[in-house]
């Protein structure tokens, strides 16, 4: 007896120096304790759930808050999983996926909250820490991190323009996390008047709209948007129902009312939409992206947007906050890689360019401005494939088509809508690393910097890299965005002199005159005069920006 009580007072020492326990007002929750990358001590709650699960009737609707599980206790030593997506382990995906990850290192402080919206084109990854939000960077720093999952692909952004299914679902779960986030964060060591949304991709395009939604209005306080914007070439819609239609065709749903149509779909499992992935695509992974953010109609539903986002924009009457912006060198050299060493893909091209380019673009389908802009693009972007695409003949010309169409065009209408309303910074990532998105299967050498390279400093990315030593050289660079990005979460300015990394940096305010910019290369310079203009022009010509409303 003696022995069993000496061996269950060790056990119950050692649990307890490997988890930590918060109260909340929804009631206990049970947390880990891990290390950072440079050896410091933090605390890990993962997997908490914010809202309800969506099954059901919930499907397709606004979220609804978590009820409390007390007196229960909530275990968060794990992360929760994924919401529905193709992945090699599908025993880590579920549609109970509105779960929010909280890391902090004192739980009694009053710390700037970052919170981070994941890229994936709406339709994969998750805020999870083992593939893509590893926080052991940001915890070297004085902040509250919280990474978030939001529904995904038809579960998440199925808008039929009906109250059924009226759009923005996953917009409006991260409204409801945020709104969780104001709620609860002090219990964590987080200042709740002091919060930075950091998204990239999808995740950027979401910071952007948060900006513009009346349902955000208040929930956050500063804004870092990486290689993506909502304000693209298309226009607004209030509905598309041509991918509800597709998704309906692939679940073998009738398509005759919709009312009927959307009850059919609530009723299918939730693995029948991962298994019909493939088939919501047009051609490879193109559209990139194919789920889209809608204009609601007023069913009596808390809508996400209420008018076109360039409407709101130009008003000036959107939420200003002060604003980091930027893009990677590259961007989406990864699509054109992969696109071109695809004999079919290639062929389609080559056959039918003005009928397949559009889809890829993401322009407006079957109308005269989108068959003379395809032409003209392919005339000024790739003068030597004019008649024929080929790789490796057309990978650089291809390659920066495709990022000012999916990113670079929609980034610097960003930039010009805002400035006049708000401050921002904006940066061109140059910095070529070991590791990269985009690895050339032939010889593994990195390609980079593309789309999402960033995101190897500001977190561990286990999909990619190692999490980084201090010997590593890749050290430098951690510091110093880590740094960049927490000075900008305390106060809107990334500057500190007193920060040996930061001492030297001079970042200025970007404004229409100057157009100034951070190159973030083996140096951080910076220089004026704004980058890739002229092909920037080129859209401007085509789709002018006055056009929008």
């Amino acid at each position: 007896m003696y022995r069993f009580s000496v061996e269950l007072l060790v056990l119950l020492a050692v649990s307890s120096v490997f988890s930590i326990e918060v109260d909340t007002d929804l009631g206990r929750i049970r947390g880990a304790n891990l290390t950072s990358r440079l050896g410091v001590p933090f605390h890990a709650f993962r997997g908490i759930r914010y809202a309800e699960p969506p099954l059901g009737n919930l499907r397709f609707v606004n979220p609804q808050p978590i009820k409390s599980w007390a007196p229960s206790t909530f275990d968060a030593t794990e992360d929760g999983p994924m919401c529905p997506q193709p992945w090699d382990n599908m025993t880590d995906v579920s549609e109970d996926c509105l779960r929010l990850n909280v890391y902090t290192k004192d739980l009694k402080a009053r710390r700037p909250v970052i919170v981070f919206i994941h890229p994936g084109g709406f339709y994969v990854f998750s805020g999870q820490s083992k593939y893509l939000a590893g926080p052991e960077h940001f915890m070297d720093r004085d902040c509250v991190l919280v990474a978030l999952n939001y529904r995904l692909g038809s579960l998440g952004f199925l808008a039929t323009g009906s109250k059924d299914a009226p759009g923005n679902a996953g917009m409006k779960d991260q409204v409801l996390a945020l709104r969780w986030i104001q709620k609860h964060i002090h219990r964590f060591g987080g200042d709740p008047g002091s919060v930075t949304l950091v998204g990239y991709s999808a995740g950027s395009i979401s910071v952007a709209l948060h900006m513009v939604s009346p349902m955000s209005r208040g929930l956050f306080h500063r804004g870092i948007c990486m290689s993506a914007s909502p304000y693209g070439p298309v226009q607004y819609q209030n509905n598309d129902l041509r991918l509800a239609h597709r998704q309906a065709k692939l679940l073998n749903c009738s398509q005759e009312s919709v009312t009927e149509m959307v009850e059919c779909m609530r009723r299918k499992p939730y693995l029948d939409y991962v298994s019909t992935y493939n088939g919501m695509f047009e051609f490879g992974w193109n559209p990139t992206l194919n789920w889209k953010i809608v204009v609601e109609e007023d069913f009596g539903q808390e809508r996400y947007l209420i008018e076109s986002p360039f409407k709101t924009a130009k008003r000036g009457d959107f939420y200003k906050v002060p604003l980091i912006t930027g893009i990677t060198e590259f961007e989406f050299l990864s699509g054109a890689f992969f696109d071109l060493r695809n004999e079919s893909i290639v062929s389609k091209y080559n056959q039918n360019w003005e009928d397949f380019a559009p889809i890829a673009l993401i322009l407006e389908r079957n109308s005269t401005q989108t068959r003379t802009a395809t032409r003209v693009l392919r005339e000024k972007y790739m003068p030597e494939s004019v008649d024929k695409l080929e790789y490796p003949k057309s990978l650089k010309g291809m390659g920066e088509l495709y990022s000012d169409a999916l990113i670079g065009v929609a980034y610097n209408r960003f930039l010009r809508l805002m400035a006049p309303h708000t401050p921002i910074y904006t940066y061109l990532f140059r910095y070529k690393g070991r590791y990269s998105f985009l690895k050339n299967p032939d010889n593994q050498e990195a390609m980079g910097p593309v789309h999402h390279d960033e995101l190897l400093y500001l977190f561990h990315v286990g999909l990619v890299s190692p999490l980084f030593k201090r010997e590593d050289p890749e050290n430098f660079m951690i510091e110093r965005l880590t740094r960049m990005w927490t000075e900008f979460a305390q106060k809107g300015d990334p500057h500190n002199k007193n920060d040996e990394y930061l001492k030297t940096l001079n970042w200025p305010l970007y404004n229409s005159q100057n157009q100034a910019y951070l190159e973030i290369g083996t140096n951080f310079t910076a220089k004026t005069g704004g980058f890739f203009q002229e092909r920037y022009h080129i859209w401007d010509e085509l789709y002018p920006l006055s056009s929008y409303s």
